[in-house]
């Protein structure tokens, strides 16, 4: 059976090393055919994983200009807000699967293949099974949640509170504990300081594209 090829999508390069080290038990079914970080799909791909890390939303444009690239065969948003609007208006986007993260490595491959093979559109976490941690994100080895971490990333890109909880998509008054919880955990008391933290800790978006093969 040919392997399915993936091309991993997100702005930040330790988000995408994380998801390509995950899915690296499993070569025999998926090919990490590039990782790309704040650039665009660069080859032919059956499946383009696109991880909503401190990103858009499946229901906004750039899932649209994905699932028009004609490099790309499937788009699959790959993001922790499994909410049914949200994955009817991704779906309507374009993207051809939507996963859960906190699926764990063996359930997210066995998602990627059966989306590719058209048989299955949205998978959750199975009923009763606990949330895996997976993948990585900047500022986990500084003991950052990846929620904590998401607030710091938008932080860092310039975003304000109202547009953080849009982007996210939680409330206000999440956000704003979210965002404590951060600072508790860096040690600075501020907005300009956290964004300094973020800048020498890697909270910058990146632009990089990485063919595994090379």
């Amino acid at each position: 059976m040919a392997r399915v090829r993936v091309a991993l999508i997100n702005d930040y390069e330790v988000v995408v090393r994380g998801l390509a080290a995950m899915l690296k038990s499993y070569e025999d079914q998926i090919e990490i055919a590039e990782l790309d970080a704040g650039t665009d799909v660069g080859q032919s791909v059956d499946v383009a994983l696109y991880d909503t890390f401190a990103a858009t939303a499946g229901d906004r444009e750039e899932v649209k200009r994905l699932a028009a690239d004609p490099r790309i065969r499937n788009v699959i948003v790959y993001s922790w807000d499994m909410n049914q609007q949200l994955i009817h208006d991704a779906l309507a986007n374009g993207a051809a699967g939507y996963l859960a993260k906190g699926l764990a490595a063996h359930d997210l491959v066995a998602a990627i293949l059966s989306v590719a093979a058209g048989e299955g559109r949205v998978h959750a976490i199975p009923s009763g099974a606990l949330s895996a941690v997976v993948g990585d994100w900047p500022g986990r080895d500084e003991g950052l949640s990846q929620r904590e971490a998401e607030m710091l990333a938008l932080i860092t890109q310039g975003l304000k509170n109202k547009e953080i909880a849009e982007r996210t998509r939680l409330s206000i008054n999440s956000v704003k504990t979210y965002i404590r919880s951060c600072y508790r955990r860096i040690g600075v008391t501020d907005r300009s300081h956290a964004i300094l933290w973020g800048v020498e800790h890697g909270f910058r978006p990146d632009r990089v594209r990485i063919r595994p093969d090379r």
